[in-house]
């Protein structure tokens, strides 16, 4: 028995639009891209084969017609815990409006990903998004043709347009939360060195030690890199201390549920013999057991915020500004008083 093989759809080439209007691939290119020399008869039959062919986009086609497509872009690093968050708040606050979102990716390709978001703003903007949002952006976003909002860009606000969480505000909290609880050798599972936010969240760290009086110690200072594979290494650091510390502060939730994993395939139980204290409140920090006490991101308000003020800016010429929105402790089971022997 033969079975046939389908064949995948081919991408629709600006060649095929050529040849299906009668036209030059110069003339296709011309109207596209809306410049002038191509009579308006010629324009909306064009136009008319590059929605009917679906060539790009039919926001291509519909840019043209209207000047605006109406769609505002996401563009994130990798859809991620801390991106997917972002974007419900982001769908929330354009739910009653007449614009669409375009969530693209642009950084999970093999190759350097510094910068991508230059790429990625230069491949959409001005043809099928009207705006966008640029989600931890590691450099300042580029003149565009169109307004651009970042969220908690790598270098800090740096006087673009950006919003992000009061991340040295957070970081104090977390740790004076420990204090509170009669800890005194407190660990730190640091970022990225080369965010801001890590940087912030662990200034933050430093500066509640030493308002309770209590000596900043470099031996409990490990690295995290925001990522799992980095806090298992991190995590293992400050735990093969001969007096490791009752209590760590990681600077981001993921690096959190890493540090605990690790801490019970050695036998040591959280919070009983180690308190940990994450920083996003992302779904899976209240789902794990036990239940991580964090440092709340308000994710979708964050989202919503650079909605309202790109379209802002969009629609009423407002200036670039910069928008910090406060974090919040959340203490849940991953936290407790410590055991008097390990005191």
């Amino acid at each position: 028995m033969t079975t046939s093989r389908i064949r995948p759809r081919t991408r629709t080439t600006i060649t095929d639009v050529a040849r299906a209007a009668g036209v030059s691939v110069a003339t296709v290119s011309k109207v596209i891209n809306g410049r002038d020399g191509v009579a308006a008869a010629t324009s909306e039959r064009v136009l008319k084969i590059v929605s009917d062919l679906g060539y790009a986009s039919s926001l291509v086609a519909t840019s043209m017609r209207r000047s605006r497509t109406h769609v505002l872009g996401v563009l994130v690093a990798e859809f991620e815990p801390f991106a997917l968050r972002l974007l419900n708040g982001v769908s929330s606050a354009l739910s009653d409006t007449d614009y669409d979102v375009l969530a693209y990716a642009g950084a999970v390709s093999s190759g350097s990903h510094h910068g991508w978001e230059s790429r990625s703003l230069s491949r959409l903007g001005g043809t099928l998004i009207d705006g966008a949002i640029v989600v931890t952006p590691t450099v300042r976003p580029p003149e565009t043709a169109v307004p651009v909002v970042s969220v908690d860009p790598h270098t800090g606000p740096a006087g673009s347009a950006s919003v992000d969480t009061d991340n040295l505000r957070g970081a104090r909290l977390a740790t004076e939360h420990l204090i509170s609880l009669g800890h005194t050798r407190i660990g730190h599972l640091r970022g990225r060195s080369d965010l801001e936010s890590a940087r912030l969240r662990e200034r933050g760290y430093a500066e509640a030690l030493s308002a309770a009086g209590i000596a900043h110690d470099a031996a409990l200072v490990a690295e995290g890199g925001y990522r799992a594979a980095e806090a298992s290494a991190g995590a293992a650091v400050l735990l093969d201390l001969e007096q490791p510390p009752t209590a760590i502060f990681a600077a981001n939730d993921i690096s959190a549920m890493e540090l605990i994993r690790v801490a019970n395939a050695r036998g040591v139980r959280v919070p009983e013999d180690l308190s940990v204290v994450g920083f996003d409140d992302i779904p899976e920090a209240i789902a794990m057991t036990p239940s991580l006490t964090t440092i709340r991101q308000p994710l979708e308000d964050m989202g919503r915020a650079a909605v309202d003020l790109l379209v802002r800016m969009m629609d009423d010429d407002a200036a670039p500004t910069h928008i910090r929105l406060d974090s919040d402790l959340v203490v849940r089971e991953s936290t407790a008083a410590p055991d008097s022997q390990t005191r």
